[in-house]
């Protein structure tokens, strides 16, 4: 396996150029179903097994977890605000600094059950939503884009898949 399908073991997100009902509902799933195969991905591994990163110079498994819960609490809150606010300008974070902090060394538990929680939340939004409201942007200072919440859904649903394939792309390799 080379270096960049270890890093990106379900290929880098490319941008839908368009967007069906079809796709919201399996992106929305996707969303809805990521807190309980994420545990179930991880439920038998050990404290020891959680800090193996899925990669040389990657975050760990345990990092994985923290991070997934980091990002897709910043993301319900961008979803929030397009749809409080008119294109608002969102707050970007060093995800990599984040993943250096004492809380990402943790046991995964509470970022578990923060992502069972905030995804309920998410999910509740993204199923009520009318198609003026996929349309609703926020806008991102680093990039400059003014990103629509579907193009947001389907980056999230790739990112609930990336991760995921991290953590069972480790598992396999422990046990193989």
């Amino acid at each position: 396996m080379t270096d960049e399908h270890v890093k990106y073991p379900i290929g880098k997100f490319r941008a839908p150029v368009s967007y069906t009902t079809e796709d919201f509902s399996k992106w929305t799933t996707t969303i809805k179903e990521f807190p309980g195969r994420l545990r179930q991905a991880i439920i038998n591994l050990n404290e020891k097994q959680l800090d193996i990163p899925y990669r040389t110079g990657g975050w760990t498994i345990r990092q994985v977890v923290h991070h997934c819960a980091d990002s897709h609490m910043n993301s319900l809150m961008r979803f929030k605000w397009a749809l409080t606010e008119e294109n608002p300008t969102i707050k970007p974070y060093e995800e990599g600094d984040w993943a250096l902090l004492p809380d990402y060394r943790l046991p995964v538990e509470p970022s578990l059950r923060l992502l069972e929680g905030l995804h309920l939340h998410w999910v509740a939004l993204l199923e009520s939503f009318t198609e003026d409201e996929w349309a609703r942007t926020f806008l991102h200072p680093a990039s400059g884009e003014a990103m629509q919440l579907k193009k947001a859904l389907a980056l999230y649903a790739w990112h609930c898949k990336h991760h995921l394939a991290h953590v069972t792309e480790t598992i396999k390799k422990l046990q193989g």
